[in-house]
Formats: C-alpha cells, structure tokens, sequence
C-alpha cells in the first residue's frame, strides 16, 4: 500500500527476481515506501523520490555466472532527468555502477563498512557512492566513509535547504 504522502507516479519501481540458483536481483540497501508482489518469483517494490538505494543483478547460466552488477542509484523527482537501468522505471541518477564479481564485491564491503561505523548506508552521502566508483574504475582503493564525512554531508544538506 502506497501512503498518502506519495503518488504511484512520483514514485521509483524496482523489480526483484528469484529464480534460486539462476537470477537474483535484489536490493542490498534502501527504504522502500511500498511492495507489490507479482508473483512467487518477482516482486516490486517502490521508492520516494531522493532515495538512494544499492540495486544487485545476478544471473547464472549453465557453466556460472553470467552477469554479476551492482547500481547505486539516487531515485529522481518528477520532471528530473535520469539514466535508463534495467528493471527499474523510470530509472535513476546512477552514484555507482559496477560489473564483474571482484569489484561487486568490494562495493559490497564499502558499504559494510558504512554500516560498520553505525549509519545506514541509505544515509551516507551521494558523493561517497560517487568517489567508490570512480576509486574502483581506476583501479584504486576508495576512501573510508567516517562519521566526520557524514557530519560534513548534513551540514552541508540543512545549508541547502
């Protein structure tokens, strides 16, 4: 059930698969407003504008994995422009997007390691998600998120608004 406060159209949808041992697509963070579920294997669930949500596709065929990526998104307000990905509608502002195992998982760790110092990782600012990928498509390590950063970030978020 959506809550007053939004509209269906306002609202960003991401599809979640689960076919066991052949597709996965589910969300590794983010506070979804409603849920519909489509069937036994897939489900939607919504997303208020402003949300960034952590979005994994996996996929294994016969001899492994086909298709391992993580998205990081910022979902988008109306009238905002946004970058297509798949299963989600109408898209998002792309923080991060990584494909292939080993750097999917050293996303997964950065985020473990947001949530290691007691945020969500929902939370942390959009730049971080940002500085990850560029770290990781440079072949880099990324910089630790810390409670000062985040500090930084609300600051800077009650300044702007």
């Amino acid at each position: 059930m959506i809550t007053a406060r939004f509209h269906q159209e306002t609202l960003t949808h991401i599809e979640l698969i689960w076919v066991e041992q052949r597709i996965e697509h589910w969300i590794r963070f983010g506070r979804d407003v409603a849920e519909q579920i489509l069937d036994r294997r897939r489900r939607v669930l919504s997303f208020a504008p402003d949300s960034v949500v952590a979005y994994v596709r996996w996929a294994s065929g016969d001899f492994g994995t086909i298709i391992s990526r993580i998205d990081i998104l910022r979902t988008v307000r109306r009238g905002e422009g946004f970058s297509s990905v798949p299963y989600v509608r109408p898209g998002g502002e792309i923080l991060l997007r990584v494909s292939g195992w080993p750097r999917v998982e050293r996303v997964l760790q950065a985020i473990d390691t947001v949530e290691q110092i007691g945020l969500d990782a929902a939370d942390a600012c959009p730049d971080h998600w940002r500085h990850v990928h560029n770290r990781l498509a440079a072949g880099e390590t990324p910089r630790l998120y810390s409670r000062e950063k985040h500090r930084a970030w609300l600051l800077r978020k009650k300044i702007d608004a």
